[in-house]
């Protein structure tokens, strides 16, 4: 603070607590303000009749400062900025120099800041951040929870600082340097549930506040957004010890807690803390800017030299020489000006290279990390594509906002081509509000009309007329989408993020990028990828890969860091070199999770280990799941090892890793008020979902596992060891493992610990180092008792292979979600296996709960396989009815179908349909209608289980009858052809129809039987004597028969008569014989005249005459007489 005075001296009074000297206080008045550098403001001189001026003196100390009105009551101080206030402390050089050399090298800085007044000392770093660097003010994006804890709403507060310097009103609280340093600096806030769209921004500081809301996928989202040389700051609150960060409450925490397992401990903390000391680039310090012992690496940091600074890598030469070998190639060279690195000058080329080919059977797929300039090669590619006249060109992501920067590159690019906005294209934004007035559209008309157009990833049925169509960030739309995306006639290019954290890159690179191999090769697979289908010209791929950052340059500190904290870079699993052991001789051992992550370097290999194998194995990997694995109290880890040798003092090498999660033993109050109010608590995933799901309230009382993932070595997958691993967890939650320990407990693992005293410890001189007094890394099982199970479950995305090795270990599908996951486009799939017996000790009398489950799912299901799920192929659906689970199969007894119930679903115009079928005498289409109640009862085994169909006509019959599909679907679904097809098909039929034929045959033999044999037992002694005789009885009925007859022989007469009338020929036969001899035959024939007789006006006899008179025909060989109708 400073204070200028008149020549006098005025002395501090004793209730203003002075000390120090004399101040004084000149009456012109010079106000300096400390942002970038040390400006002059204002000068403002108040009584010309002072000739003399004196040097002022500067205060230290905030609290001895007199008060101003004390020492003049009478002087104005009107300023045209606001004053700086701060407390000049000189700053340690370890700060300087570290963000320094991260300017000079590119690379980033990260400081943790301990107090609860950390947010003063970001001005100090940005000042020297600013300071160092020499491009524009570093902009800011600052993230928080829910309060900011001051107004971020910068054009207001300027309005109102240059009001109170306009009307010479402003206080000593104004004189703030952090209210400066806000005002000044342009500062994107962020909450830290919107963190996702700043994917694609860049920005020179990042400071994050709340510590205890980040979670891994949010420290790794924003410390990605901070360019080369920027400075990453981590507010925390004040704590005496930094060991009390290991406890400290996380909010994702509350995700974590069950009923049942409420404590959580906070290990992800204890490794985060203790991981940066190993980054050299990151100092720990506090509110005053003090360093911690924490970061003793900055001991000895050393400003880099200048002639270092200046040196070119060898990637920027590269990239340099080849800029200058193309600089007469237009427009090539005007794109590749615009690359940043070489990798990125390479792809671009590869890019350009497929579109001068015009083949438009071409897939290109670039896979990266985050920040490796993915979007800005696909928008100068486009850019290219305009120049080489492609017409039609179609853009889609997730979202509009994820290509602001491919558009920003595409109109870069258009630019350096020498095109001009409004003269040689426009551009055009959404109108819709959810797309937030994004780029959606670039119309180009500099030579012919050309359009570039974002498409909803949904719409791939507008992609007709597409030439090129670009994928951007494709691992973050569901997989069917990016296939149907893919599928044309025309060139694409795929573009995501396999970094891992993204939680769907694995995805992309394991299942996507494999079927455009194959397609490369030749094949065509189906949407399940089970079966080659036909072969096909195959489309050219080519896999492009960016390794080079565009924000840093390499060699980055933070980026190490941060890969090694939440072990993003545990891409491929290292190839084991213990060989390959039988399964048999493989042994599961359980993981304690306090030495697991403990930051021990042993145990951080084995850490990697296990993440390298889950991102080989699964789709879906995230940091997140990182936290869980570590913090949630339910957890437990399990590892397939081969025969341990215990001469060699050296972890064993994992084969398959099983992470399982503890479920269910819910109170019934808890279970009767959250079903009460159609609410579910955080976690226990299968109680609440099947519970829900058959409307039972007692599932969620038992005790259950979930299997949360299974994960198999890539190098011995599909070779017996995940088998292995999930029998040996089994026959361990059963009991058949001995526990030798007595006094073994369930939980291993330390509970949380807390600080005692903490206020005799004293943070500046806290050495942090990890836990020395830790249990063994690896327990086998018969050193750890089991929990009690009652069951254990899986829950996972619903393919064939899976499904199948779940049955193999006798779990049971209960539920199947209606809709799709959007992440991979599978169905949810939940099966169960009772714990209690096994399958041969199951009661045939008495119903388990699960086989009463499986019959309810059995039976809607069949309903269900007509709507959501007729897009199953039959194999699936077939497998999903066919249990291996035998003591199920023992307690579902059989209803057979009876006679009097066939009736409900079958008539006998039906039964008499399929009989004619069965004999080839109709068409297949007359019993389509019969399908589904056929296909119905076969399935829920309403028949005699002697009736039984081949694989293949079942799953003929299951595909037309309950999936509604045609034959021409089951052709290629089945890989038959179609006269074999219905050749099988016709087969089930006669099956089904003899049996179903044989039923009522039987019916009414024993109604016959019934009536001859125990008819006559009951009623023989109501019986009576017959009045008639009984020759009496049949002349009667011959008699009444012989009158029908002639009834029935009159009216057909009648109905002869009228029709045949018409066609009588007129005349007598001596007419007829006259005519003849009277005339030549040869002249007529020759002549063609007609011969003809004079009719008579007499009537021929009637029919009913010639009927009556017999025919002189009558009595010819060969003919029949007139029978008599009946």
């Amino acid at each position: 603070m400073v204070y200028l005075t008149k020549k006098r001296s005025i002395q501090c009074t004793e209730a203003n607590k002075p000390k120090l000297k004399p101040v004084w206080i000149k009456l012109r008045v010079t106000v300096f303000i400390i942002t970038d550098e040390l400006v002059t403001v204002a000068q403002r001189c108040f009584k010309k009749d002072w000739p003399e001026w004196r040097a002022f003196k500067v205060l230290r100390r905030w609290d001895v400062l007199p008060d101003l009105r004390m020492v003049s009551s009478n002087v104005v101080f009107c300023f045209s900025r606001s004053v700086v206030d701060m407390v000049r402390t000189k700053l340690d050089n370890r700060i300087r120099i570290l963000i320094e050399n991260g300017v000079a090298m590119g690379h980033r800085s990260m400081f943790v800041i301990i107090g609860d007044k950390g947010k003063d000392q970001v001005v100090i770093l940005h000042h020297v951040l600013s300071k160092a660097t020499v491009a524009a003010r570093p902009s800011v994006l600052w993230c928080y929870k829910k309060e900011l804890g001051f107004s971020s709403h910068r054009k207001k507060r300027m309005k109102e600082l240059k009001k109170k310097i306009r009307n010479s009103h402003i206080h000593i609280k104004d004189n703030d340097p952090f209210e400066l340093f806000i005002s000044s600096t342009q500062i994107r806030y962020c909450y830290y549930a919107e963190t996702h769209k700043i994917l694609g921004s860049t920005f020179g500081m990042l400071i994050l506040q709340d510590f205890e809301a980040i979670t891994p996928n949010l420290l790794a989202r924003t410390v990605e957004t901070v360019e080369g040389g920027g400075v990453i700051v981590l507010l925390l609150k004040s704590v005496s010890s930094l060991k009390q960060l290991y406890t400290m409450a996380m909010d994702v925490h509350s995700r974590f807690r069950t009923e049942s397992h409420s404590e959580v401990v906070p290990r992800f903390n204890e490794r985060f803390i203790l991981s940066l000391a190993s980054c050299r680039s990151c100092a720990v310090v506090d509110d005053r800017l003090n360093v911690l012992p924490l970061s003793s690496h900055t001991l000895k940091i050393d400003a880099i030299p200048a002639n270092i600074r200046n040196k070119f890598s060898m990637q920027e030469e590269e990239l340099v020489s080849l800029k200058n070998s193309l600089s007469e190639t237009k427009p090539l060279s005007f794109l590749l000006n615009k690359c940043r690195t070489l990798c990125q000058a390479k792809t671009l080329l590869k890019l350009l290279d497929v579109i001068t080919e015009k083949t438009l059977q071409s897939t290109c797929c670039i896979t990266a990390a985050r920040g490796r300039g993915k979007s800005a090669v696909l928008g100068l590619a486009i850019a290219g594509a305009i120049g080489f006249d492609y017409a039609n060109i179609f853009v889609t992501s997730p979202a509009p906002d994820n290509l602001k920067t491919l558009f920003e590159f595409v109109v870069k690019g258009l630019e350096a081509m020498n095109y001009e906005e409004h003269t040689d294209f426009e551009l055009i934004q959404s109108t819709n509000k959810q797309y937030n007035k994004a780029l959606v559209r670039i119309s180009i008309f500099k030579g012919h009309r050309q359009v570039i157009q974002y498409i909803d990833p949904r719409d791939s049925v507008k992609l007709s007329q597409a030439e090129l169509v670009v994928v951007d960030e494709a691992a973050a739309i569901p997989f069917p989408i990016v296939k149907n995306l893919i599928s044309g006639p025309y060139l694409v290019f795929l573009a995501s993020t396999v970094s891992g954290y993204e939680g769907t890159g694995r995805s992309l690179s394991l299942k996507l990028l494999q079927q455009l191999r194959e397609q490369a090769a030749g094949l065509l697979k189906n949407d399940n990828n089970e079966q080659v289908l036909t072969a096909v010209k195959g489309r050219a791929l080519h896999e492009l890969v960016l390794e080079e950052s565009i924000r840093y340059k390499p060699g980055d500190q933070i980026e190490t860091w941060l890969n090694r904290v939440l072990c993003l870079n545990a891409c491929n699993a290292h190839r084991l070199v213990s060989g390959m052991p039988p399964p048999r001789d493989c042994q599961l051992l359980y993981v304690n999770r306090d030495t697991l992550f403990s930051f021990h370097k042993a145990s951080e290999t084995f850490l990697h280990s296990i993440m390298a194998i889950y991102v080989s194995a699964h789709y879906k990997n995230s940091p997140n799941d990182l936290q869980m694995l570590s913090d949630a109290p339910a957890h437990h880890l399990f590892v397939l090892v081969g025969p341990i040798n215990e001469t060699h003092a050296q972890l064993p090498e994992i084969l398959a890793v099983i992470q399982i999660a503890m479920e269910g033993a819910l109170s019934s109050a808890t279970v009767c008020s959250n079903m009460g109010r159609g609410k579910r608590a955080a976690g226990d995933l299968l109680p609440w979902t099947v519970s829900q799901q058959f409307m039972d309230k007692e599932f969620p009382t038992l005790s259950g596992a979930r299997i949360v993932r299974i994960a198999v070595h890539p190098d011995f997958q599909s070779l017996g060891y995940g088998s292995r691993a999930l029998e040996l967890l089994l026959e361990y939650y059963q009991g058949k493992v001995p526990c030798f320990k007595e006094e073994t407990d369930f939980n291993m693992e330390a509970k949380a610990k807390h600080i005692e005293n903490p206020d005799a410890l004293i943070l500046l001189e806290e050495v942090i180092e990890p836990r020395a007094d830790l249990p063994p890394l690896l327990h086998r099982l018969s050193e750890r008792r089991a929990e009690r199970l009652d069951y254990i479950g899986v829950s996972f995305g619903l393919n064939l292979a899976l499904l199948k090795f779940w049955k193999r270990s006798g779990f049971v599908p209960v539920y199947l979600r209606q809709s799709v996951c959007d992440l991979t486009g599978e169905h949810t799939c939940i099966m169960l296996k009772d714990m209690n017996k096994d399958e041969e000790d199951l009661n045939e009398s008495t119903a388990s709960w699960l086989s009463l489950y499986w019959t309810e799912f059995r039976r809607r299901i069949l309903h269900l396989f007509g709507f959501e799920f007729n897009k199953f192929l039959p194999q699936m659906a077939l497998s999903i009815l066919q249990l291996r689970n035998n003591g199920i199969m023992k307690q579902c007894k059989r209803d057979v179908l009876t006679r009097e119930k066939l009736g409900l679903f079958l008539s006998n115009s039906d039964l008499r349909r399929l009989s004619e079928y069965a004999r080839n005498m109709i068409d297949h289409h007359l019993i389509t209608d019969i399908l589904p109640v056929l296909a119905l009862l076969y399935f829920e085994e309403r028949f005699d289980e002697k009736v039984k169909l081949s694989t293949v006509q079942s799953a003929i019959l299951l595909g037309t009858g309950l999936q509604h599909k045609t034959v021409d679907t089951l052709v290629t679904e089945l890989d038959l052809p179609a006269n074999q097809l219905l050749a099988l098909f016709n087969k089930a039929i006669r099956k089904l129809s003899e049996y179903l034929d044989q039923l009522c045959m039987n019916a009414v033999q024993q109604e016959i039987d019934g009536q001859g044999i125990g008819g006559l037992s009951v009623h023989a002694g109501s019986m009576q004597p017959v009045a008639i005789s009984l020759d009496d009885e049949l002349h009667e009925a011959a008699v009444e028969i012989k009158k029908r007859q002639d009834k029935d022989r009159t009216r057909l007469k009648e109905e002869i008569g009228r029709e045949l009338k018409q066609y009588a020929i007129k005349g007598n036969e001596d007419d007829w014989m006259s005519a003849l001899q009277s005339t030549d035959l040869k002249t007529v024939k020759k002549t063609g005249m007609i011969l003809s007789v004079k009719s008579s006006r007499a009537e021929s006899k009637s029919v009913h005459e010639l009927f009556e008179e017999p025919s002189k025909f009558a009595n010819r060989k060969g003919k029949k007489k007139f029978k008599t109708f009946k």
